[in-house]
């Protein structure tokens, strides 16, 4: 992969990184760290970056379904008339980048963010966000639906607790045909067209876990045994 390919090609996708995550991600910090080296490098190689924001209307509309309400009948969370409903100051978003607002799990459903992207001829996402086994596992299946390639940036997403996390990473390795999965500092190589480790799938299924193999399963996704060539061959 070229930088001119880059950036005629790709978008970062940066899902629901809003301050209502502080309360209970594990693995926060760490998580934004990653996504703001690499928002940096995007930007850099004027890769297009896309936010995602969950909302919560104070008046309710378009809640979903048994949404949890507090004790004066309005949604707890990603409220918007509230800051937790704002991306995270530390990888905000600047003049230029996109910012949309979804009612539902996935970023796809009922957004214009599939005709953003095919206006301006993406076909891969390099995805980041929260949480792992909701919002970004819903939105990394209908982008692989739409024929999207997914780059799966593991260590800057993050969910409420790290089997979670590792299991959602997982189940989209087996699932979401073609997928790569990466670390944000071997991403980074692959940005600058050096030598990377990462891990794609060639087939479905391929990651049988357990819930006594779950982490040495997660392990194997560092990619470490071999190095992929500049250009992802």
């Amino acid at each position: 992969m070229t930088d001119k390919d880059i950036d005629k090609n790709t978008a970062m996708l940066v899902i629901d990184m809003q301050k209502e995550s502080k309360y209970g991600i594990d693995g926060l910090q760490e998580a934004l760290d990653a996504t703001e080296s690499l928002l940096d490098k995007c930007r850099s190689l004027s890769i297009p970056i896309i936010y995602t924001r969950h909302v919560g209307r104070a008046d309710k509309l378009g809640l979903v379904s048994n949404d949890v309400l507090d004790s004066d009948g309005r949604p707890v969370f990603y409220r918007s008339d509230t800051p937790d409903f704002e991306v995270i100051d530390q990888v905000q978003p600047r003049l230029g980048d996109v910012v949309i607002d979804k009612y539902r799990w996935s970023g796809f459903y009922e957004t214009p963010l599939d005709l953003l992207l095919r206006t301006e001829k993406i076909e891969t996402l390099i995805v980041v966000g929260f949480v792992t086994d909701g919002c970004v596992l819903t939105t990394v299946f209908d982008a692989f639906a739409r024929n999207y390639d997914v780059v799966l940036v593991k260590d800057a997403c993050a969910a409420t607790n790290s089997g979670a996390h590792k299991s959602a990473v997982l189940t989209m390795g087996n699932w979401v045909y073609g997928i790569e999965i990466i670390d944000s500092h071997e991403l980074l190589k692959k940005l600058k067209g050096s030598p990377y480790a990462s891990w794609k799938s060639t087939a479905p299924d391929l990651l049988a876990y357990s819930s006594d193999r779950l982490d040495e399963c997660y392990a194997s996704l560092s990619g470490e045994s071999k190095k992929v060539a500049t250009d992802g061959r």
